[in-house]
């Protein structure tokens, strides 16, 4: 594009509403979005030939974190921030892959276990190496920006109590 659509509209909210109608919030909050979306595609595309989305990916690397390879699908996806049916479906798309597997969790007779497999493993392994290899989109900051970067996002997350203080 031959110009910043979100600073264009940045520019004609303040001209529209005022300064005081926040256009720098604005245009932070969808440029956030934006490379929010363009990181997702460029995460999805190099995990892609592995047969892998983000989503199922974070899984597997979530459960390489664990001490054994496994954890109650409850925690997945408190973990990985999402809701319970979406844990379940990634799981059951890993499963599908030879990836996980489910289990009775015996401490809870109710509750089942996500458990990595060898292929999951590796698999895991795989997919960071690609995206290490693509500096995870960020390429265009230094190190100290990307530093930067995270201690800004998570003060916005602390602000909407996504983390304790």
């Amino acid at each position: 594009m031959s110009f910043d659509p979100i600073r264009r509209a940045a520019d004609l909210w303040e001209r529209r509403w005022g300064r005081r109608s926040a256009p720098q919030a604005m245009a932070s909050a969808t440029s956030v979005m934006r490379v929010q979306q363009l990181l997702l595609a460029q995460f999805d595309a190099a995990l892609a030939d592995l047969g892998l989305t983000f989503a199922r990916f974070e899984a597997l690397v979530l459960l390489t974190f664990s001490r054994e390879g496994r954890l109650p699908m409850r925690v997945v996806g408190e973990r990985l921030m999402i809701h319970a049916t979406s844990a379940t479906h990634i799981v059951q798309r890993l499963e599908a892959q030879g990836l996980v597997q489910r289990v009775p969790n015996p401490d809870d007779g109710r509750g089942t276990l996500a458990v990595i497999t060898p292929a999951g493993r590796d698999l895991a392994d795989r997919g960071m190496r690609e995206l290490v290899d693509r500096g995870f989109g960020l390429d265009a900051l230094t190190d100290d920006e990307r530093v930067e970067l995270f201690r800004l996002l998570e003060k916005v997350r602390r602000g909407h109590g996504d983390l304790a203080d």
